[in-house]
């Protein structure tokens, strides 16, 4: 309602604005004015320094943004192939800053200098195939570099031999939420289709495969450091898309199809909360949250939880009226830690099996009736229950 609000004062505003520069043309009728539409140079040194003013707020602002937000980089990747995304990212943000710098500076520059006067012919050029040929062929092989290294780096993330000792996990999406399934000790994940979905079984598992008999079904994920996790990734309904920001992992979940993504973790989350920079970060996250806590309390609303950093599976499509609530934790530990955790959990085949067992019958024996009355035509006997 307040945005709302907002929204119609300023739609007011604008109009009593335009409503206010028609009056005050009005008042100036028989005065000498200019009301031509061809640019005089006063116009034309208006323009001029307006686009000398204009380049200097995009570098203000620029400066401004990194030194204000420039600490909500998401830092130190703690996947094996993160640093490889990050220098991609950080050379393309170079080339970007400098290619913008350069034109940026020389059009407006050139804007200010041949501005419009009167006494001044503009010199025309019917083409000029030197400058063709520099601003095609070097922005071409620039491009062609970042490709070439693009490919290289999207190669080296995504290939995996098929004999190598990899984790397999799959991620199943749904609206909206995520449940993962854990291959078990074969590594092998059974078969699944939707038609299989029922009460438990809530991934459609085929349990009549082999495979699927030792799969373990879990709503929070768990990952060993300094081991390869090679997810499949299903979906049930619509398009999602497991984002994993911190180990700069992301790929589509498709209805009717399995893609697939890896990577090695090479910090437990206990260590990515220890560095410094993390440290920091939920320092400052916690104060806006103390602050906000307040006016929260004045209100009679309850204060917020103190944040604690976790490494988290989001989904990156905008899925439906709840994916911005589409996540799932995920934890990093030890080998020895993450086994411990695995071993404890139960197959699906154990699940299914205990949630298909009948439930006991309650065993009562009468020992005996103490009395008998009649009460209002009732009949009340005390039954002792073994």
């Amino acid at each position: 309602m307040t945005s709302l609000l907002v929204i119609i004062v300023l739609v007011l505003l604008s109009i009593a604005l335009w409503q206010l520069t028609k009056i005050f043309d009005l008042t100036q009728v028989g005065e000498n004015s200019n009301n031509s539409q061809v640019a005089n140079d006063d116009d034309n040194n208006t323009q001029g320094y307006l686009m000398f003013g204009f380049l200097a707020f995009i570098y203000i602002f620029t400066i401004y943004g990194l030194f204000q937000w420039g600490g909500l980089v998401l830092h130190t990747p703690a996947s094996e192939h993160g640093a490889l995304v990050d220098n991609l990212m950080n050379i393309t943000w170079i080339l970007i800053f400098i290619v913008q710098a350069i034109t940026q500076v020389l059009l407006h520059y050139f804007a200010f200098k041949y501005r419009g006067n009167k006494e001044r012919k503009a010199l025309y050029f019917a083409d000029n195939n030197k400058l063709e040929a520099i601003w095609s062929v070097i922005p071409a092989i620039v491009l062609a570099g970042l490709i070439l290294y693009g490919l290289y780096a999207w190669t080296n993330i995504m290939f995996v031999d098929e004999d190598e000792d990899v984790v397999v996990v799959e991620l199943y999406a749904q609206q909206f939420k995520w449940t993962a399934r854990y291959s078990g000790e074969d590594n092998v994940l059974g078969k699944a289709n939707v038609r299989y979905i029922e009460g438990v079984n809530v991934l459609g598992v085929d349990l009549s495969d082999k495979n699927a008999q030792d799969d373990k079904v879990v709503s929070e994920l768990h990952l060993p450091k300094g081991k390869k996790i090679l997810f499949k990734m299903r979906s049930q309904d619509v398009l999602h898309s497991a984002y994993m920001p911190h180990f700069r992992a992301q790929m589509n979940c498709v209805p009717g199809m399995v893609t697939q993504f890896a990577f090695t973790p090479i910090y437990t989350t206990v260590e990515m909360r220890d560095m410094a920079f993390m440290q920091e970060k939920v320092a400052n996250i916690n104060a806006i949250r103390a602050k906000k806590s307040i006016d929260l309390v004045a209100k009679g609303e309850t204060a917020l939880d103190p944040y604690t950093f976790e490494y988290l599976l989001l989904c990156n499509k905008i899925c439906g009226a709840s994916h911005y609530n589409m996540q799932m934790k995920i934890v990093v530990d030890t080998p020895e830690d993450y086994k411990k955790w695995l071993n404890e959990k139960p197959t699906l085949a154990e699940e299914i099996k205990a949630a298909n067992v009948p439930a006991p019958e309650t065993d009562v024996n009468v020992k005996g009736v103490d009395s008998a009355k009649a009460k209002d035509g009732k009949m009340i006997a005390q039954v002792a229950l073994k």
